[in-house]
């Protein structure tokens, strides 16, 4: 856990923000591999859709571990397994979709982590978990659609 340097008192742990950070390369990198098994636009559009909410999240998450005086981690964690078995559409969506659980329930860990600071709580209670939320509803669609 690091303090930072001009708000002595306010601190966060930032190895569990890390932990995010971790998840959220991880499935950057999973959609730009599961990008290029799809042919179907509309399939696309979403998962893009998707990509850019989680590079969003990774942007969000370095800052928080920099404001805080953690160092970045750079490279992804276990979702990268689970774009493994891609082998027909509906496998390729619940994989992604399986990803997507894992990393909501990341975020769910981090809220009940009495060491994550109340800032980095709201911001992943309002703006990150809901964006994965959407994601597996989305994928749940996707799913839904392909025989």
């Amino acid at each position: 856990m690091n303090e930072v340097k001009d708000h002595p008192n306010a601190t966060c742990d930032t190895d569990a923000l890390n932990s995010l950070l971790r998840c959220e390369l991880s499935a950057v990198e999973t959609y730009d591999r599961a990008m290029t098994k799809f042919q179907d636009q509309h399939a696309l559009a979403d998962l893009e859709q998707i990509r850019e909410d989680h590079a969003h999240a990774v942007v969000r998450l370095r800052e928080r571990v920099s404001h805080f005086g953690g160092e970045q981690v750079e490279s992804p964690g276990p979702w990268s397994a689970f774009a493994a078995c891609e082998e027909t559409h509906a496998l390729g969506f619940a994989a992604l979709r399986q990803g997507e659980q894992h990393t909501i329930n990341e975020y769910e860990m981090a809220l009940k982590n009495e060491a994550v600071n109340p800032e980095c709580k709201e911001m992943i209670r309002t703006d990150l978990l809901p964006h994965d939320k959407i994601h597996v509803e989305k994928l749940d669609r996707l799913m839904g659609g392909m025989d």
